[in-house]
């Protein structure tokens, strides 16, 4: 687990939690529930979700804690989009540690690359208005975590949508009708050949106003050179930063002609 972006102790997975006996479920703030009352549930669960999650061979239950919540996100090591990386961590603690500063509640905020969803779920308990974006083979895992931690217990349940990175924008998200005060990105950024079209896509969200928050660790030039041209179209301030882990934290706030 990379170290702390502050002096104090970054949220870490529960790796050790045990799992739930066979005849009780537990509550995402660890207290139990019967058996019957789990099923309903998660039969609620299902019947919300529209998008299916794809049958990897193997999913794992791991445990965050964030905002005194304990969070529980199915995740697999079968695909990028199903794992919770390091970046992810250092933008939920960023925005746990500043929900005042940036006035969170009521807040509307899209992710891009949600993968998972540990950062829009912690913004939805937060009391953030959230848009989880993805791959269409990484939002049936995504809504599921989605809905299994913030369903009953978040002012507003968050929404999913399929975002192709610089494909089918105007369609999708028409210009007209975006009025996002947040977009938010966490690992995004690594070794893959759309980075060009990440970037077209993360400035086509943002409107004046709008600010998006990225962290990311570093790993290859690549990563670097996007940053050069992450500069160019972004006004960018650096939040927070780790030498030890390479990650680091962005504020953009989109150039304007």
């Amino acid at each position: 687990m990379d170290a702390c972006l502050s002096s104090e102790q970054q949220p870490r997975p529960l790796d050790e939690a045990p799992s739930p006996p066979d005849d009780e479920a537990l509550h995402t703030d660890g207290t139990s529930r019967p058996p019957g009352d789990f099923n309903e549930i998660e039969a609620s669960l299902r019947s919300l979700q529209k998008f299916v999650p794809t049958n990897y061979t193997s999913y794992t239950q791991e445990y965050y804690q964030f905002v005194g919540k304990k969070i529980v996100i199915q995740e697999s090591i079968e695909s990028y989009g199903a794992v919770v990386w390091p970046g992810a961590m250092v933008l939920c603690q960023y925005l746990e540690e500043h929900t005042e500063e940036l006035n969170l509640r009521g807040a509307k905020i899209l992710e891009i690359g949600a993968g998972p969803g540990l950062v829009s779920i912690v913004a939805s308990i937060l009391g953030a208005q959230v848009t989880a974006t993805d791959l269409p083979d990484v939002l049936g895992n995504l809504q599921y975590n989605l809905l299994k931690n913030t369903l009953n217990c978040t002012t507003y349940l968050p929404e999913v949508k399929e975002l192709v990175w610089g494909e089918g924008l105007e369609q999708s998200f028409p210009k007209s009708m975006l009025s996002y005060d947040y977009v938010l990105a966490s690992d995004v950024v690594y070794h893959h050949y759309f980075l060009d079209k990440l970037l077209a896509t993360m400035a086509y969200l943002c409107q004046p106003g709008t600010v998006l928050l990225w962290a990311n660790k570093f790993r290859f030039s690549t990563d670097y050179e996007f940053l050069d041209k992450f500069k160019q179209v972004f006004d960018t301030t650096l939040l927070a930063e780790s030498q030890e882990s390479s990650i680091k934290l962005f504020k953009g706030i989109l150039k304007w002609d």
